[in-house]
C-alpha cells in the first residue's frame, strides 16, 4: 500500500513545482514508509510515497513506460490481486515486464486497454495515469471503495491525494467547511455520504468509478454497481459458491514478499479466515500463521453484555489458537493510551472519527507492524452477509433512517440554535437517506419483504461499510501497515447481495448461510457462536477521563467547538446518568462515552488545521 498525490495544470509547465509536490508526498509519508518519488512532466505533477510489499528492489513509483513518442505515468495505491493472471495474458498480446511488481501490470493494462482495463482488475485500488496519447489523466478507485481518492478541481486546477492533508497543501486548497460540511460531521459523522469529501471543495472519487481529466473538463462514470439479478442456485450450492469464493479471496490474498497475519477476534469471520490461512500456509509449506488480537486492561472486570455487544472474546480466542495452532500475540492498552491516541487518529483521518475505536485501531496496527507489513482482516462481512442487529430488529428496520445512526434529534440538540438553523440538521439526513433509497436496484417479484432486506442490504454495502473501510485504511496506513479484506471481494458482494434474506439466514441465524458455507472449516461451536464486535473498552476510567476533557474544552472560551454547540445541553448529558448508557450515537460501538471522544475530536480537528466555518 502507499500514498499518492499530485495536481494537473493544463495551461502550465510544472517543472518549477518541485517543492509543492515534495511538500504533498511528504505529509504522506506514514501511509509509505519505505520510499518516495515524484514525477513532473508539463501540465502532470505526482508524487508517491511506497510501502513495499512485491518486488521491493524494483517496484519504485511514479512508474514510467515510455513508447516511442507515448509516455505512460502511474501513481497507485493498492494491490491486483489477479495480476500472475493479467500478467500471462498481456504476455501473449505481447508485452514484456522488467519487474514482478502489480504495479508494472497495472500500467501495462492501461496501456493495452486503456480505461478500460478496470474492468479486469480484482483488487483494491486507487490510481492516477498520465496517457501522452490521448492527452488526459485516467483516474479510478476500487469497485467497494477499500483504497481512498479525493480530489479538488480549482480555477482550472485538479488536485487529488490518497488523503485531504495532501490536497490542504496545496496553496489553492482552503481549509474550509461550510454548512453540508457541518452537517457531514454533526449528523452523518462519523459515516460520510458518498463521494462527500466535507471540506468545501473537495470531494471524493466514489467506489467503482472512474475519472477523466482532460483539456475539455473533468468527466465521471461508474464501471461498477451492485445489480439486482435472481438467484436460482440452492442452499447448498449457494454454500458452495461462498465458500469456493472465499477460499480463492484467501489465496490471492496470502501472496505477499513481506510477513502476512491475520487479526484474530474468536468471531465467525476472523476466525474463518484465519482456518483458511492456516490451511494454504499447510499446504504450500509456509510454516505457521500468526494471529494477532487487541483488549483492554480490566475489560473483563467491567464487560457488561447488552444486545449490541452479547459477549467476550477473549475465551473464543484461546479456543482458536489451540484448535489452529497459531503463533498468537496478545496486544492490549489501558485507558491513558486510548485517550492519548485520539489526537493521532483524529490527524490519520483528517476529521474526527470513531473516538476510541480508532483510536485503539490506531494503536493496534502500530504494535502489528512491529512483526509484520500485512494483515487479514474480517471487515465487512456483516454488511454483506446481514450480521447487524438492525437487519434483525423491527425497530430498526423500520426506522425510517440509517439504522445505524437513529438519534438525529439527540444530535441535532446538541448544535447551537444558530448552526441547526443554517444546516437544517433533520432534513440534511432525511435528504441524504432518500437519496440513498433512490439507487438501489429493484427486482421484479420479489416480495416487499425480499425489497425491504435488499434495501437495507443496499444501504449497508454502501453507506455504513465506508465508513468502517475508511477507518480501516486510515488507522492501519497511519501505522505503514497494509490491511486486506477477503470478504470485500466484488465478485463474492455481487454474489451475496442477490441471495433471498431467507436463505441469507439458513438455520434461522444471523449470517446462516456464511455459518454453512463453513462448515467444517470451523468447530461447530464458533461456527454457531452469536455475533459480537469489534472490541471497544468498558472501563468507567475511560467514561471519566473524556467527559473531563470535554468539560474543559466548554469551560475554555477560546475553543473553536463553542460557536456549534449547545454547551449547556452537553454539559446537561456529562452529568446525567446518560452519559455512562447505551446512548443510542453511532453503530454499535459509539454509545456515550465515545459522544464526548467524538465533540473532543471535532475541536481538535478545528484547531490544528484552523478551519474555516463560512
Amino acid at each position: 500500500m502507499c500514498g499518492i498525490t499530485g495536481f494537473i495544470e493544463w495551461n502550465r509547465d510544472l517543472t518549477a513545482e518541485l517543492d509543492l509536490v515534495l511538500s504533498m508526498t511528504s505529509c504522506l509519508e506514514k501511509r509509505g514508509p519505505d520510499a518516495q518519488g515524484t514525477w513532473i512532466s508539463g501540465p502532470c505533477a505526482f508524487g508517491h510515497r511506497r510501502l513495499s510489499v512485491m518486488d521491493p528492489e524494483n517496484g519504485a513509483q511514479p512508474m514510467v513506460i515510455q513508447e516511442e513518442d507515448a509516455v505512460y505515468s502511474i501513481v497507485y495505491n493498492g494491490e491486483i490481486y489477479n495480476a500472475p493472471e493479467l500478467k500471462d495474458e498481456l504476455r501473449r498480446r505481447g508485452r514484456t515486464f522488467r519487474t514482478n511488481c502489480d504495479t508494472e501490470v497495472l500500467l501495462q493494462s492501461y496501456i493495452e486497454w486503456g480505461p478500460d482495463c478496470v474492468y479486469r482488475l480484482n483488487g483494491i485500488f486507487a490510481f492516477a495515469v498520465w496517457d501522452s496519447v490521448r492527452q488526459h489523466v485516467c483516474f479510478a478507485r476500487d469497485r467497494l471503495g477499500v483504497k481512498p481518492l479525493f480530489y479538488s478541481e480549482l480555477e482550472g486546477t485538479l488536485i487529488f491525494a490518497s488523503e485531504p492533508k495532501s490536497i490542504l497543501k496545496h496553496p489553492r486548497m482552503e481549509a474550509v467547511v461550510g454548512p453540508e460540511g457541518l452537517a457531514e460531521i454533526f449528523v452523518i459523522g462519523p459515516a460520510r455520504t458518498p463521494g462527500h469529501g466535507v471540506y468545501r471543495n473537495m470531494k471524493e472519487l466514489r467506489p467503482g468509478q472512474v475519472m477523466i481529466y482532460n483539456r475539455s473538463g473533468l468527466r465521471t462514470y461508474a464501471y461498477w454497481k451492485l445489480e439486482a439479478e435472481p438467484h436460482t442456485d440452492s442452499v447448498e450450492a449457494t454454500a458452495g459458491e461462498i465458500r469456493s469464493l472465499l477460499q480463492d479471496t484467501m489465496e490471492r490474498q496470502l501472496i505477499s514478499d513481506v510477513p502476512v497475519c491475520t487479526l484474530l477476534s474468536g468471531g465467525l469471520d476472523s476466525s474463518a479466515l484465519t482456518a483458511l490461512a492456516v490451511d494454504y500456509y499447510r499446504r504450500t509449506g509456509q510454516g505457521q500463521v500468526h494471529t494477532y488480537s487487541v483488549d483492554y486492561v480490566d475489560n473483563d472486570k467491567y464487560f457488561q453484555a447488552h444486545s449490541y455487544q452479547p459477549g467476550a472474546d477473549t475465551p473464543w480466542i484461546k479456543r482458536m489458537v489451540e484448535e489452529l495452532g497459531t503463533e498468537h500475540h496478545w496486544i492490549s492498552f489501558d485507558t491513558p493510551e486510548l485517550v492519548g491516541a485520539l489526537p493521532d487518529s483524529t490527524l490519520a483521518r483528517d476529521l474526527p472519527g470513531m473516538a476510541d475505536v480508532d483510536a485503539s485501531l490506531l494503536l493496534f496496527c502500530r504494535e502489528i507492524k512491529k512483526g509484520a507489513t500485512v494483515a487479514i482482516s474480517g471487515e465487512a462481512a456483516d454488511e454483506v452477509f446481514g450480521g447487524y442487529p438492525w437487519f434483525h430488529r423491527e425497530e430498526l428496520l423500520g426506522s425510517g433512517t440509517f439504522p445505524w445512526s437513529i438519534a438525529t434529534g439527540l444530535r441535532a440538540g446538541l448544535l447551537s440554535p444558530e448552526i441547526r438553523d443554517w444546516i437544517a440538521p433533520e432534513r440534511y439526513v432525511a435528504d441524504r437517506y432518500a437519496e440513498a433509497l433512490e439507487e438501489v436496484p429493484r427486482l421484479d417479484g420479489e416480495t416487499p419483504e425480499q425489497a425491504r432486506m435488499r434495501t437495507m442490504s443496499y444501504l449497508n454495502i454502501t453507506r455504513f461499510m465506508p465508513t468502517l473501510l475508511d477507518r480501516k485504511d486510515r488507522m492501519s496506513m497511519a501505522a505503514g501497515l497494509e490491511v486486506r479484506v477477503p470478504y470485500c471481494d466484488h465478485r463474492l458482494v455481487q454474489y451475496v447481495w442477490n441471495i433471498p434474506w431467507e436463505m441469507k439466514t439458513t438455520g434461522g441465524r444471523e449470517k446462516g448461510i456464511l455459518r454453512k458455507a463453513l462448515e467444517g472449516v470451523l468447530p461447530d461451536d464458533v461456527l454457531y457462536r452469536k455475533k459480537s464486535p469489534y472490541p471497544k473498552t468498558h472501563h468507567p476510567a475511560y467514561l471519566e477521563a473524556v467527559r473531563g476533557q470535554m468539560l474543559e474544552i466548554l469551560d475554555n472560551p477560546a475553543s473553536p467547538i463553542l460557536p456549534l454547540i449547545d454547551a449547556d445541553r452537553i454539559r446537561e448529558i456529562a452529568a446525567s446518568p446518560e452519559s455512562s448508557s447505551h446512548l443510542p450515537w453511532f453503530g454499535q460501538l459509539m454509545s456515550g462515552p465515545q459522544l464526548f471522544a467524538y465533540l473532543a475530536q471535532v475541536n481538535h480537528w478545528l484547531t490544528t488545521y484552523k478551519v474555516a466555518i463560512r
